[in-house]
């Protein structure tokens, strides 16, 4: 007769063996799984990517270039001699007619002096050949009454008739003298007013500043010697030169934002004013002359400056990260993730505007995700493997803990 108790324990061994056999095989499954996975890891390439995005994007160049004064004039007296003032000094303010300094003019007011006598003689000289020309006109009209009553010579009469012409002569010369002699006074008159200094300029109203100062007082200046330099600040100008490759998008009127290393955190703004019709030999640039407005006068000639200017401008296109260009077979294109995120697709592509770190593509296909580095992998439908999806899929979602 059969125990019960040896029968119990026949199935319990069984079921025990039954739940070993299925937990081996649960196992085993789960490592072919892990390795098929980690086979493909290793036959696919590790890759970083980057959205691939749409919007506007601009065509900007900063050019290096110097600030030079909108205009400058050049102060000379136009006569020699020593400085006695000097009314206005370097970052003073002048206006157009402004008196800015004084000659010494003793010698000047001397020669106006000689110029006033020698007038007064001329002038006298003028009355008494007026007067010796009347005497001889009525001596000539006296001989000329006797003469027709035969009382008067022949040549008494011709002699008369001679020497009125000479006083009529004299009279002439007198006056060419006097106005020699005005003439002359009005000269040292204008060299007497040379040795008031001013500063007149052509063009423009506005108040300028002293920019230079080439003498001082007590020194002798000759003649047309400069002086001082005053030069226009508001606005100024600013020089930069392009090359080729950039000429062609400028043209006047166009927008500028400048900044300078001595106002680093600050913006001026202006525009192109003229553009140089031809380049330089050596250089190979051509010169372009920008208007920036200068309010107080912050920005100063001779300073280095930064102007930034918007070539073009695209107000929606397709645009990937500079790093995602590469080259293939002499073609540049980028290479697109495919929709399942396992593979890659060669995308030929035009290249546009270049805008820090971002670029303009024109192709078909460009859109979702864009490898960025990695590509020298890959080619048309290479295997891929993005490191942050590749740890999801190992680690899998945490498990909350059992209650």
């Amino acid at each position: 007769m059969k125990r019960p108790g040896l029968k119990i324990f026949v199935l319990v061994m069984l079921l025990g063996a039954a739940a070993g056999a299925g937990w081996l095989l649960f196992h085993q499954f789960q490592d072919k799984e892990k390795r098929d996975i980690q086979g493909d890891a290793l036959r696919s390439s590790p890759v970083e990517v980057a959205s691939i995005e749409t919007g506007p994007i601009v065509l900007k160049r900063t050019f290096s270039g110097t600030l030079e004064p909108l205009a400058d004039f050049v102060v000379a007296p136009k006569v020699s001699g020593r400085i006695e003032k000097l009314l206005v000094d370097i970052a003073d303010t002048v206006t157009q007619g402004q008196v800015v300094g004084q000659l010494d003019n003793a010698e000047y007011v001397q020669a106006v002096t000689q110029a006033k006598a020698d007038l007064v003689v001329a002038e006298a000289n003028l009355a008494k050949a007026a007067s010796d020309l009347g005497n001889a006109d009525r001596e000539f009209e006296r001989t000329r009454k006797l003469l027709k009553r035969g009382i008067a010579s022949d040549s008494e009469f011709d002699a008369l008739k001679a020497d009125r012409l000479a006083k009529e002569a004299q009279l002439q010369v007198a006056r060419a003298q006097v106005t020699k002699a005005a003439s002359s006074l009005e000269t040292a008159k204008i060299r007497l007013g040379y040795t008031r200094i001013m500063a007149s300029w052509s063009g423009g109203e506005g108040d300028r500043l002293v920019a230079e100062r080439y003498y001082d007082e007590g020194q002798t200046v000759a003649a047309n010697q400069p002086l001082l330099l005053i030069v226009e600040l508001d606005p100024i100008l600013g020089v930069v030169h392009v090359t080729e490759k950039d000429y062609a998008y400028l043209r006047p009127g166009q927008t500028v934002s400048l900044t300078t290393d001595a106002y680093g955190d600050s913006a001026f703004f202006g525009r192109i004013e003229r553009i140089a019709p031809i380049f330089q030999k050596t250089t190979r640039q051509a010169r372009v002359e920008m208007i920036i407005e200068n309010p107080g006068h912050r920005l100063k000639p001779g300073m280095f400056m930064r102007a930034a200017v918007v070539l073009k401008k695209v107000r929606e296109t397709t645009i990937v990260p500079e790093q995602a260009l590469t080259t293939r077979d002499g073609r540049d294109g980028v290479f697109v993730v495919s929709k399942d995120g396992r593979s890659v697709i060669w995308r030929t592509v035009k290249v546009g505007i270049r805008e820090a770190g971002r670029v303009q593509v024109e192709g078909e296909g460009v859109s979702g995700r864009v490898v960025i580095l990695g590509q020298e992998l890959l080619n048309n439908g290479s295997a891929i493997t993005v490191p942050e999806e590749k740890h999801e899929i190992e680690t899998g979602p945490e498990e909350e803990p059992l209650s």
